[in-house]
């Protein structure tokens, strides 16, 4: 299996299956001398992992990383530094009855197609256990960010129907406010009515998709490459690596298709307070020819509906036979996959951002 890393220069490989011995991460090409500690990874992973609220799966995994590489003295060396994370709630028995069977919306149809063998426990390698190596290497990432003071935050926007009215002046308060949300949406109103509804549609045996929006404030202008190293193409690719994601989009995003010119341009003024060159508008999303403006970049990416429901489907077994696929009792999984997303949503935008920053390091001679 090809294809499990992701980045050029800060580069990552994740590994592992669901209901393996554990899930990781071995990153290449981190900078020397970063300050970094178990206990800051665990308490970012916290935000992540299942078992927490009524809203999420009830899969209790602790989430406690082992460093096992790459860091000496509380810092990091320059050489690979490799993550451990323990896999401890498994229970594989509710998947071997059902292990023949393809299951609608997920992709052991599409594996064995390719691989001719499907790690049916859990969802194996397309499980969404994989992602806490990629929030575990973005914990490190983050540490060049503060450097250059960028900032970084996603959040739920809607679910199923509801939508949020979010205000994003004040990033900082805006995560903290996403932090303290049983479902990350910073609107109170919107995210009692959405955990209504996520609750009833629980009870119907059924589940929800969503929106998740991120934004990142504070970048230079300049990072990205045109054609095929673009900063948005570099996003896309980071969003939709992330199993569930079936849209992204940055600015006006489709709503753009529906625009004229003259009202999605973004005017450029001279800011006399700043020194600099910035922009009237950001319809754009804060990207120009795959290039940073330096403005804030807006973006959002959706989920699909948890394919994992109680309610039966039809559905064949690996000869053809038509059968019903139905969940286990006992089953664990999320109602709204979105919820956590919101937090590799938020891992995979620091990626992207840390290697552009030492890609663009890496064109500059000098100052």
């Amino acid at each position: 299996m090809a294809s499990n890393s992701f980045g050029n220069l800060f580069r990552i490989t994740t590994f592992g299956e669901s209901h393996g011995p554990a899930v990781g991460v071995v990153i290449d090409g981190c900078p020397s001398r970063i300050k970094i500690s178990e206990e800051e990874i665990n308490q970012v992973l916290s935000l992540r992992q299942p078992g927490k609220t009524e809203f999420v799966s009830p899969r209790a995994e602790g989430d406690k990383v082992k460093i096992l590489s790459g860091v000496f003295a509380g810092q990091t060396t320059g050489a690979p530094i490799a993550i451990l994370i323990e896999n401890g709630a498994v229970d594989s028995s509710k998947y071997e009855v059902t292990q023949d069977l393809l299951k609608p919306g997920h992709a052991n149809f599409t594996y064995l197609e390719k691989y001719g063998i499907y790690d049916y426990r859990g969802g194996g390698r397309a499980s969404a256990r994989e992602t806490a190596g990629r929030v575990a290497a973005s914990v490190i990432a983050a540490k060049t960010l503060d450097h250059y003071k960028i900032k970084v935050c996603a959040y739920i926007k809607s679910i199923g129907t509801d939508v949020a009215d979010i205000n994003i002046k004040d990033i900082v308060a805006l995560k903290e406010q996403v932090k303290q949300s049983p479902i990350y949406c910073p609107d109170e109103v919107s995210a009692k009515a959405m955990m209504t509804n996520i609750k009833k549609v629980q009870a119907e045996g059924d589940s929800l998709g969503g929106m998740v929006e991120f934004i990142i404030d504070g970048l230079p202008a300049g990072l990205g490459d045109p054609v095929y190293e673009k900063f948005s193409a570099n996003l896309a690719q980071a969003m939709f690596s992330i199993p569930s994601v079936k849209g992204f989009e940055l600015g006006e995003g489709f709503a753009a298709a529906k625009m004229r010119g003259s009202e999605h341009n973004d005017g450029y003024f001279y800011d006399n307070k700043t020194g600099k060159i910035d922009l009237t508008s950001n319809h754009c999303g804060g990207i120009l020819g795959g290039i940073t403006t330096g403005t804030r970049i807006e973006g959002a990416v959706a989920f699909k509906p948890t394919p994992s429901i109680y309610k039966p489907q039809k559905t064949v077994d690996v000869g053809g036979c038509e059968q019903v696929f139905k969940l286990p009792e006992g089953s664990r999984h999320d109602p709204c996959t979105a919820i956590r997303g919101v937090m590799v949503v938020e891992a995979m935008c620091v990626l992207v951002v840390a290697d552009a920053l030492l890609m663009q390091q890496s064109l500059q001679f000098g100052e």
